[in-house]
């Protein structure tokens, strides 16, 4: 069949009338191509030329929004800036400046509870591989409406399950690459198991992290144990949530094997969206007698209000 041939008029009017299911979620995003701000979620658009696209070539962060504050803002961009060492990914604007610039987002989206999507990539360069090709790094800051989830979430507890999917090699593990391949597998996994997360482990059969979040368990002792951040990425909220559990337990970085999490009191998941929620039932079996745990609701309630608190304000 003959395909139709688009002068940049006729495309782009097309484009701007495609559904975007993500849409109606975005409020506002940065491009740094274009040096401004915009509110029309159709024109956030990627060149597929961009590295970040075709070959995974880029780094990200994403941001917390509760309550008209940035969470955590200096934590998040601390180990993109950590991650963007480790690629020799030089961003196009200054640390201080993207600070500047996600706050502003937030501001021009206007929406109290949701997240921020910072994206640092190698940038335009053709379709080959070698960064030299890419003349300037690209940014893109998205910000996003949600509602909060319901108490309910975390008096319920969430599953999980042991993952097929093996956990990633150290070197790329500490690096919050966009390459989330595994993880996306992972979360497809979780759903065609019938829980809402599973547990990669490493080569020596030690735990390692959840898709999108980190791992953490109370052991019988009344002990906090995460796992050491070798295959690990450190997560903002886990490294929050483990200096505050310093105030009235032991926390201890250790290997965890499954036998090791099978036979814990509690099992915690520790991320950006969930904050700190029990795993009630691990591989179909009750975790403790099958519901949230005491360590679990205390370490929720500590983390959300020190967030919260140390959040910076947005909304007048």
């Amino acid at each position: 069949m003959p395909v139709p041939v688009l002068d940049s008029s006729a495309w782009v009017e097309k484009l701007m009338a495609l559904p975007r299911e993500g849409a109606r979620h975005v409020t506002a995003f940065y491009e740094h191509r274009m040096g401004a701000i915009c509110t029309d979620a159709r024109c956030l658009l990627v060149p597929l030329d961009d590295h970040m696209v075709h070959r995974g070539d880029a780094i990200f962060e994403s941001i917390t929004l509760l309550q008209g504050r940035v969470l955590q803002i200096d934590a998040h961009l601390a180990r993109m800036r950590g991650s963007s060492e480790k690629l020799e990914l030089v961003p196009p604007v200054s640390w201080e400046e993207m600070r500047e610039i996600i706050l502003e987002v937030a501001r021009v989206g206007a929406a109290p509870f949701g997240g921020i999507k910072v994206l640092l990539g190698r940038g335009e360069g053709g379709l080959g591989i070698d960064p030299k090709d890419c003349p300037q790094s690209s940014l893109y800051i998205i910000a996003t409406k949600s509602s909060p989830k319901p108490e309910s979430f975390w008096e319920k507890g969430i599953t999980a399950a042991k993952s097929a999917i093996p956990a990633k090699q150290e070197w790329i593990a500490r690096i919050k690459s966009t390459n989330y391949l595994a993880n996306a597998l992972m979360a497809k996994e979780a759903r065609e198991k019938g829980v809402d997360v599973t547990f990669s482990f490493d080569e020596d059969g030690f735990l390692a992290e959840a898709a999108i979040a980190n791992a953490a368990m109370v052991d019988k002792q009344g002990r906090l144990l995460l796992p050491e951040f070798r295959h690990v990425l450190p997560g903002t909220t886990a490294l929050r949530a483990a200096e505050l559990a310093k105030s009235f337990m032991p926390v201890v970085l250790t290997d965890i094997t499954e036998e090791i999490l099978e036979d814990a009191a509690e099992i915690l998941v520790l991320g950006t969206t969930c904050e700190c929620v029990a795993v009630t039932h691990y591989n179909g079996k009750p975790v403790g007698d099958g519901r949230p745990g005491p360590i679990a609701d205390r370490l929720r309630h500590l983390l959300h209000d020190a967030l919260v608190t140390g959040g910076v304000p947005f909304l007048e």
